[in-house]
């Protein structure tokens, strides 16, 4: 909260040497976009819908997905530093202390894994799981 106040003051101060008005608007201005920014700040999404493993930009189909680990704090700090590979995509959130980590078995994606930050490990699990099994029976029965 502090943030958004305080850039909010530097604006209005900033343009207080205009006037009043564009004080009061340079304050508001600069207290609404700190906000935003702030509020964006960690807002990565991860769903599976359609299909698709939706992970802040990336989107994976599931059918190239593998086995799902969901990881405790312990796991996934290990995971994040000395157990880490460097092809691997990552979406980390240094404040999330859980996460999942999801095997690719794609041949031709150079990726090994997924390791994703996420509350909520053992749904996210059983999400891609659900998703992996509709998907895999969606072919046989067209």
């Amino acid at each position: 909260m502090a943030a958004p106040l305080g850039s909010g003051i530097s604006f209005g101060l900033i343009f207080f040497i205009f006037g009043a008005v564009p004080g009061l608007v340079g304050l508001v201005a600069g207290g609404a976009a700190a906000a935003m920014l702030l509020s964006s700040y960690g807002s990565a999404r991860i769903r599976v819908v359609q299909g698709l493993l939706v992970a802040g930009d990336a989107r994976i189909p599931v059918e190239a997905l593998g086995e799902s680990f969901a990881m405790n704090k312990e796991d996934c700090l290990a995971w994040r530093t000395h157990k880490a590979n460097a092809r691997a995509f990552m979406l980390l959130r240094s404040y999330i202390p859980s996460g999942i980590r999801v095997m690719v078995t794609d041949p031709a994606d150079p990726t090994p894994y997924l390791y994703l930050s996420t509350r909520h490990p053992q749904r996210l699990a059983q999400a891609i799981e659900s998703a992996r099994a509709e998907a895999g029976a969606a072919p046989q029965a067209a």
